[in-house]
């Protein structure tokens, strides 16, 4: 199955394996390397995380969408968990792929024990571009562009393995949506952590073990490398790599309620001032207290060196 990796490699007992030499990634695989995210419970199992799953809606409906037969990137998977989701009840090809070997090791432990075939693990360096372009019909890079050294050379690098006519689902925390947690962040270096217990409403609802919150207080708040971004980048970022905008959330349009019923199907890029208002929004909603993350999805164009719009 590794047809998609156009370099020479080493197998790692399991994992397809690349030296990673940059010194800014490897902050990022040693950071993870002390506190694995999400990592697993010493009873999780494929119900278990069929069941994680399925209440991440945003996971939930890219699954439905991919369908069958289908070759599927997760591009910075941490420990595994959702391409394992991906690639649980289906026949698709899922590669995930990751800078720290300690991480995959977990997952590829993971999918071994519990007889998952149909997923490859990638440890590679996402700047080495080890990967085959116009290979994969489905990409998802969910909170990771962000805490690379250069954000829009990554998404380069990860769009050039999109199948033309495939889909791209892109993460990144909000310029203007993370404001909270950057203001609880501040107040964390003046009053310690126990202020983030009381102020951060996502960290107050977890039902998770002691180390689970460390690693995602770590995660979230204290990550070596991280930069914020807006609707109108990643647009622009579509445009100058033959990627179609389809939606977003928030919606680049002015939307009462977000519908995530027709994540992908072609929506409106609205207007400046509507993605500026709907980016403000997120400082006083759910998106806004849960990170700042933001979502675009796009499709790769068929090659004609044209924009749709």
């Amino acid at each position: 199955m590794s047809e998609f990796i156009k370099k020479p490699f080493k197998n790692n007992s399991g994992v397809i394996s690349f030296s990673i030499e940059d010194n800014e990634t490897k902050k990022v695989t040693e950071f993870y390397k002390d506190t694995p995210f999400p990592n697993y419970k010493n009873d999780d199992n494929k119900q278990s995380i069929l069941e994680k799953g399925n209440k991440n809606i945003l996971a939930q409906k890219f699954k439905k969408f991919i369908g069958y037969k289908k070759k599927v990137l997760e591009v910075g998977c941490g420990t595994g968990q959702l391409s394992i989701y991906f690639s649980l009840g289906t026949n698709n090809q899922i590669v995930a792929f990751d800078p720290t070997i300690q991480s995959l090791n977990l997952a590829k432990n993971f999918a071994k024990k519990n007889n998952i075939t149909n997923i490859e693990f990638v440890n590679a360096d996402i700047f080495d571009d080890v990967l085959v372009e116009n290979y994969f019909d489905f990409v998802w890079c969910n909170g990771v562009l962000h805490h690379t050294k250069d954000p829009y050379k990554a998404f380069q690098i990860v769009s050039k393995t999109l199948k033309d006519e495939g889909y791209i689902l892109i993460g990144l925390y909000n310029k203007i949506g993370r404001i909270r947690t950057l203001f609880r962040k501040y107040l964390s270096k003046i009053f310690g952590l126990k202020v983030l217990e009381i102020f951060d409403p996502t960290l107050k609802h977890l039902k998770i073990s002691k180390e689970e919150r460390k690693s995602w207080i770590k995660d979230q708040y204290f990550h070596p490398i991280e930069s914020l971004h807006t609707l109108d980048e990643v647009l622009n970022w579509f445009k100058n790599n033959n990627i179609e905008y389809i939606s977003s959330i928030p919606s680049c349009d002015f939307e009462v309620v977000q519908n995530y019923d027709n994540l992908f199907s072609k929506s409106f890029e609205g207007s400046f001032y509507s993605r500026i208002i709907n980016q403000i929004s997120m400082i006083f909603n759910r998106l806004g207290s849960d990170g700042g993350l933001f979502i675009v999805i796009g499709k790769k164009n068929i090659k004609s060196g044209l924009n749709k719009n």
